[in-house]
């Protein structure tokens, strides 16, 4: 069980305190700039935290060197060794400790989809495969926990969404604690056991993916469970969202709430389209809706709607 105890990450920011259970696989979830990266070194020692402590299976390993802790880290690079095969490039870590198993590294291989390319170097391969080596170069160390800092971010979307099914069944194999950073709240729904919302160097909640969704704490973690970010507005003194899933052309009840806008511009993909609209004139919302609605023009004045119950009350204006 890794635990943060009063971790700070930045000066005049709230302390962190966690426990990750064995097995367990927590997805930090953070724009850019909010401490994820830090968190994740500081996790693997690469960088002390400016106060508190970090305990494995209750042993304080806070001054512990890099080396001396049983964590592995995959950056969002492809980092590998370029002049080692990949089968040289997993067996490194176990070489290193005097453990080289070849039946290990074929298994591991094997989970990772890298049997057919042992014999290539980095070079020869694609991105999602160098990463794929990283992540088993990683597991070859026999970590008690795997940090994985934003690891998906430089392949491409739909390699993003295969690989992150395929990473959940790895970890879920080898029974490895993880701790995943990411900005695309799509891959907390897809990977955690529990999400933690950082923003500014603090966690401002904790939870199951979908509870953190359908009960978000207050408007920053609502931003950061929904992508694009959660569209507010002020009611009198009360902030108000509604996530931009939840716009549609078309009213299914009488109860739903309408929302006159003006349409500003399109994007699409054929099975998502995105919707640019002006509430009001110092205002931007986002609606995304399936398909690819026709009758569109851009500039002319439309009516969004969403029910009732999927907009969100915060509980002070303080929270925007």
């Amino acid at each position: 069980m890794l635990t943060l105890q009063h971790v700070q990450l930045a000066d005049g920011r709230s302390p962190l305190n966690y426990e990750l259970g064995d097995g367990e696989l927590a997805v930090v979830l953070g724009r850019n700039h909010s401490g994820k990266t830090r968190l994740a070194r500081t996790i693997a020692g690469l960088q002390a935290p400016l106060s508190g402590a970090l305990l494995l299976d209750g042993e304080d390993i806070t001054q512990h060197s890099p080396g001396e802790r049983s964590v592995s880290l995959v950056y969002q690079a492809f980092v590998n060794y370029p002049n080692l095969t990949v089968a040289q490039n997993i067996a490194s870590p176990m070489r290193a400790r005097g453990e080289y198993s070849a039946d290990r590294v074929a298994t591991l291989a094997r989970q990772l989809g890298l049997e057919e390319m042992l014999d290539r170097l980095p070079a020869q391969l694609s991105g999602g495969q160098q990463q794929r080596v990283a992540i088993a170069r990683a597991l070859a160390k026999r970590p008690r926990v795997l940090v994985l800092d934003e690891p998906l971010v430089n392949l491409d979307f739909k390699l993003r969404e295969s690989f992150a099914t395929e990473l959940r069944e790895v970890m879920r194999q080898h029974g490895t604690a993880a701790v995943y950073t990411t900005s695309d709240p799509r891959e907390a729904f897809n990977l955690a056991d529990v999400v933690l919302l950082l923003d500014d160097h603090e966690v401002v909640q904790a939870g199951a993916p979908l509870d953190v969704y359908l009960q978000p704490a207050n408007a920053a973690a609502a931003d950061l469970m929904s992508d694009p970010g959660v569209n507010l507005w002020r009611d009198g003194g009360v902030l108000r969202g509604v996530r931009p899933e939840q716009l549609e052309l078309q009213a299914a009840d009488p109860a739903d709430v309408a929302f006159p806008v003006t349409l500003l511009s399109v994007e699409t993909d054929g099975q998502e389209t995105f919707l640019h609209v002006q509430p009001r004139s110092d205002s931007h919302w986002v609606a995304r809706v399936e398909g690819l609605p026709q009758g569109l023009r851009e500039g002319a004045p439309m009516t969004l709607y969403a029910p009732a119950d999927t907009i969100l009350t915060f509980a002070s204006p303080a929270d925007g």
